[in-house]
């Protein structure tokens, strides 16, 4: 799996396993595993013009995750 850099305030980089449908994502403080994510939401995130605001809405508290 490769981490792809993005633009944001908040996220360096994301990446996503789809043999696992686990999502990655690097924040400033560190690198976060998101569990059992679909396909269509990473590719969303990717495609959102506000990385932070996408995460913080469809991705934070809604998938479990731990700290990579």
């Amino acid at each position: 799996m490769i981490m792809q850099p993005v633009a944001s305030s908040n996220l360096i980089s994301v990446g996503y396993d789809d043999t696992a449908n686990t999502l990655y994502i690097q924040f400033h403080n560190g690198t976060y595993k998101y569990y059992n994510v679909p396909y269509i939401v990473y590719r969303s995130l990717m495609d959102a013009p506000s990385k932070g605001e996408y995460h913080s809405a469809f991705i934070k508290n809604r998938y479990q995750y731990s700290r990579a």
